[in-house]
């Protein structure tokens, strides 16, 4: 199951050949295993006839090909069909407190082309998405690809976003961000869908596609400057009634009742445990440290003091995700962010309180781990937020019935 509501125009369309049959074949091919024609009609009981002009139509869009042939039982083999690399392609950006990457990707969510810039979000919003506009299309051009070919954009950033209208709202580290149309400000100049979220959840897209596409229940936290997490249940991304569902770093910790965020209130997880925390714990003691960057590094040369702020920041993550695993049972927890670099010391701090504190059928087979894609996961998520999207049964009807339009004028 994917992910397909998106915060651009998506209205359902009937196809040429009368139904919506056509996006349901499409997304029994999503799973990426490679069918035969028979296999598709015995699958959604159609004539294979009726499948024979729905794969074709779906060929002549670039959107399935023939990937080889079956074994032959006698006679000659049949093809085998599957969603294939094409002309068609998505842009994923994630924008950060301090870079902005671009990167391209076809329709199975492999990277093409990607590009890097240094900016910090605090530009605001003009400077940076035209920033974002430029790299876009330089890597466009650079591809060899056409923009007609580009099916949507999708986009994260670093604070809290409206996901029904893609604006950010109140983002503490976004000044000049707030309610801004982002994705209006890119279709002034390329005009395809663009969906906006926040960087944990695109993030969590990318981490549970690229390294648990099987597991339908997963919790990304990632834990950088500020804390926050991206809940992934059933199959599908939830975002809750606002946009705010995994907002953990501003959950109470008892610990730190007497410590000040920049939420206003006191004792947030974010306060405590996020990496410029710890760089001002630290800082405090006698051991300068400004940010996560400088943490990790400490806690890589062997710092003790490091050391062990991290191993009870990793605790005091543990006792708050401790609740959440009460709360909706997720077979995996994915440490990310900048903070993660600093690994097991991390990690064993999260275990240690999640293990001893929730009941033993929740952890049976709870896997906490690492993040596998690292500062890939953003980019990887918004390129399949704009997959996602682009691909849904709504959006592969429209195709359908604009290349259906197509054909019949020409025939005129």
């Amino acid at each position: 199951m994917v992910d397909v509501s998106a915060n651009a125009d998506a209205r359902p369309h009937v196809n040429a050949l009368g139904s919506t049959a056509m996006s349901d074949l499409f997304q029994i091919l999503r799973d990426g295993q490679p069918r035969t024609r028979s296999e598709l009609a015995s699958i959604t009981g159609l004539a294979r006839t009726t499948v024979a002009m729905r794969i074709d139509a779906l060929t002549d869009l670039g959107l399935v090909g023939p990937v080889g042939e079956a074994a032959s039982t006698g006679g000659r083999p049949s093809s085998l069909f599957a969603i294939t690399a094409s002309e068609r392609f998505v842009v994923g950006v994630d924008i950060g407190a301090s870079h902005i990457r671009v990167a391209l990707a076809d329709i199975t969510g492999r990277i093409i082309e990607e590009a890097n810039s240094v900016i910090a979000v605090s530009e605001g919003p003009r400077v940076v998405l035209d920033a974002v506009i430029a790299v876009t299309r330089e890597l466009i051009e650079h591809s060899g690809r056409r923009t007609g070919d580009l099916l949507a954009i999708g986009v994260g950033v670093p604070g809290p976003v409206e996901f029904s209208t893609g604006r950010p709202i109140n983002p503490p580290i976004m000044p000049g961000w707030d309610r801004f149309d982002i994705a209006g400000w890119i279709r002034q100049e390329i005009d395809v869908p663009v969906l906006v979220d926040n960087d944990v959840n695109i993030m969590a897209l990318g981490e549970r596609e690229k390294a648990w596409p099987d597991t339908d229940h997963l919790l990304f936290v990632k834990i950088a400057t500020g804390i926050g997490a991206g809940v992934i249940s059933g199959g599908f991304l939830q975002r809750g009634a606002q946009g705010t569902a995994g907002d953990i770093g501003h959950v109470y910790v008892s610990r730190g009742a007497e410590i000040a965020c920049n939420c206003g209130n006191f004792g947030c997880l974010e306060a405590l445990a996020s990496g410029s925390a710890i760089a001002r714990a630290l800082t405090a003691a006698g051991i300068p440290a400004t940010n996560s960057r400088d943490v990790v590094d400490l806690v890589k040369n062997g710092n003790v003091n490091a050391i062990q702020a991290v191993r009870q920041a990793g605790r005091d993550i543990g006792e708050v995700l401790t609740t959440c695993l009460s709360l909706m049972n997720p077979s995996v927890i994915v440490l990310g962010g900048s903070m993660a670099e600093a690994g097991e010391h991390l990690i064993a701090g999260v275990r240690e309180v999640v293990y001893r504190r929730s009941m033993p059928l929740a952890t049976e087979s709870l896997h906490i781990t690492l993040s596998q894609t690292g500062a890939d996961a953003a980019v990887l998520g918004a390129s399949m937020l704009a997959i996602h999207h682009s691909l849904s049964p709504a959006n592969i009807e429209a195709m359908i019935a604009q290349s259906a339009g197509g054909a019949l004028r020409a025939v005129k």
